[in-house]
C-alpha cells in the first residue's frame, strides 16, 4: 500500500484519544456513544471483557458519527464475533500469527498490541506497521517507545495502558504516536 494511508492509520489520525470502554450495562452503551461523539471522541474501542460487549458494539454503531471497534480481541474466534457484531476495527493486547492472519484475511483495520522488538518484528513479518504499544507505562513508558523508534522508524503507534489525561500530551508529542488509548475518559459502565 505504498503511497496510500491504510484504513487503520485513518482511524488513528481521526482521534487523538481513543476511549477504551468496558461496558457492563447495555442500556448505557448508546447514550455513552452519543455523549462521546458530541464531546469530540468519534473513535470508540469497546473491550470484549464483559458479557454485553458485542451487543454494546451493535448499539453504539447506531450513533451518527461513531466509529466503533472491538478491543481485547485475543483470537480468531473473538475477531469473527466482533466483526459479526459490526466492529469497524479491531484492537488486540498482543499479536499472534493466527490472529494477525485472520485480521488481514478479514480486511478489517487492525491494531495489534506490541511491547517488544520481537513483537514489532512479528507484525512487520505479517505486513503490519501500525501498533498499539501496550502496556505502555509498564513496558517502559516514553523512553521505551523512543528506543524502539530507532530500529522501527517506519512504525506508528497508539500507546495504551497506564496513560492518563495528564500524561497523554507527552505521548502525543512523539512523532511516531498518532493517538493514545485512554481508559480515563470513561470509568467502567
Amino acid at each position: 500500500m505504498t503511497g496510500q494511508i491504510r484504513p487503520i492509520e485513518q482511524l488513528m489520525r481521526r482521534a487523538r484519544v481513543i476511549p477504551v470502554l468496558v461496558i457492563d450495562d447495555l442500556a448505557r452503551a448508546k447514550p455513552l456513544a452519543k455523549a462521546l461523539v458530541s464531546s469530540g471522541y468519534p473513535v470508540l474501542e469497546v473491550t470484549l471483557r464483559t458479557a454485553c460487549a458485542l451487543e454494546a458494539i451493535a448499539e453504539m454503531k447506531q450513533v451518527a458519527g461513531a466509529v466503533v471497534g472491538a478491543g481485547t480481541v485475543t483470537n480468531p474466534d473473538a475477531l469473527a464475533a466482533a466483526i459479526d457484531a459490526g466492529a469497524e476495527f479491531i484492537v488486540s493486547p498482543g499479536l499472534t500469527e493466527p490472529l494477525g492472519s485472520a485480521a488481514i484475511a478479514a480486511e478489517i483495520p487492525f491494531l495489534p498490541g506490541v511491547a517488544t522488538a520481537g513483537d514489532i518484528m512479528r507484525g512487520l513479518d505479517l505486513g503490519l506497521n501500525h501498533f498499539k504499544f501496550f502496556p505502555a507505562e509498564a513496558a517502559g513508558g516514553i523512553a521505551a517507545l523512543k528506543a524502539l523508534s530507532g530500529p522501527f522508524g517506519q512504525c506508528l503507534f497508539c500507546p495504551t495502558g497506564g496513560i492518563s489525561e495528564a500524561s497523554a500530551p507527552q505521548w502525543q508529542a512523539m512523532d511516531n504516536v498518532l493517538c493514545v488509548g485512554g481508559s480515563w475518559v470513561v470509568p467502567s459502565l
